[in-house]
């Protein structure tokens, strides 16, 4: 994406037309900057034993890393240094906190069943943190011709929401990381390998504009649930959020394999009868365009809509 503050100067030297702006833009980056506080309070707080205020922080920069980039887009101020710092924070925020988090939590006391275990601990943090980064850059580096409505693995702040929800439910109800260093060391393996595969998981960046009157009842009633008891209705969603990529991924590969076969058998067919009207004596590139257009039509009218509109913002 071209970067409106960085786009070079149209005009002579003197002229003072089309001279490059200078300075960013302000109400995007003032969110990720919150966000980035919010990061390094839950490092901070994990540091200190405060494990449920380190969660809340986490939280929160989840909910203002989502507006940053609707709020770019919806101001129409997308620049590429909003795409880099928002990717640092997410560095922060839902790689580097969350791994201390879980470590400081639970998995340093993995150190009890002795010295390679503990190694086995903090190494298994590392992989979430090194895994995050690796997402980023690849999200970066396919931003420009990846499909905006879908993410290739799971994102940093949900694969975050695995691990951070976890401990904040335990926290609320009274239970020590300690007790569960096995649970919280698959778990953490699992986001980490999710955020670095390629099953599919939807961005939720492509909103029809009118939608039926149900999903506001829905609304409603999360938010209901969610003043009577954070920690569990954000945990649920997460882990709903984290087995939807699965299923769509196999559901995906499924309709492909049925595309093929459907396109495998129209071939058949015009071999067999080569003579049988228009349809039959088709050229090879009429074909090819008809397998497109049946691959198009077997996407759906929601597929087929482009992608377009992110920012390049996780």
């Amino acid at each position: 994406m071209s970067d409106p503050q960085s786009q070079p100067a149209s005009g002579g030297p003197d002229n003072g037309v089309g001279k490059p702006h200078r300075g960013i833009y302000l109400l995007p980056n003032l969110l990720t900057t919150g966000a980035l506080f919010a990061g390094f309070y839950a490092i901070v707080a994990a540091m200190n034993g405060r494990f449920g205020d380190a969660c809340e922080a986490l939280i929160i920069a989840a909910v203002l890393d989502g507006l940053d980039g609707r709020i770019a887009r919806l101001t129409n101020t997308q620049s590429e240094f909003g795409v880099q710092y928002d990717s640092m924070s997410d560095l922060v925020c839902f790689g580097l906190a969350p791994a201390l988090l879980v470590y400081l939590w639970s998995l340093a006391a993995m150190a009890e069943w002795g010295a390679l275990w503990a190694k086995v601990g903090w190494l298994v943090s590392f992989l979430f943190a090194a895994c995050a980064a690796l997402r980023l850059a690849r999200f970066n580096a396919q931003a420009g011709v990846a499909d905006k409505r879908f993410f290739q693995g799971i994102a940093s702040p949900a694969a975050a929401a695995l691990l951070v929800t976890g401990v904040w439910i335990c926290e609320s109800e009274g239970v020590t990381g300690a007790d569960l260093q096995a649970p919280t060391l698959i778990v953490t393996l699992a986001a980490a390998l999710l955020m670095v595969s390629n099953v599919r998981y939807y961005s939720f960046k492509s909103w029809p504009a009118r939608v039926p009157f149900l999903w506001i009842f829905v609304v409603v009633i999360m938010l209901v649930l969610l003043a009577l008891d954070p920690p569990k209705l954000l945990f649920t969603m997460a882990y709903l959020y984290a087995a939807s990529g699965p299923v769509l991924t196999l559901k995906g590969r499924s309709r492909r394999k049925r595309l093929r076969h459907m396109i495998r058998q129209r071939r058949e067919r015009e071999r067999e009868q080569p003579d049988a009207g228009a349809e039959g004596s088709a050229t090879p590139l009429q074909a090819r365009r008809r397998d497109r257009a049946a691959n198009d039509d077997s996407l759906g009218a929601g597929d087929r809509d482009a992608a377009a509109g992110g920012d390049g913002r996780e």
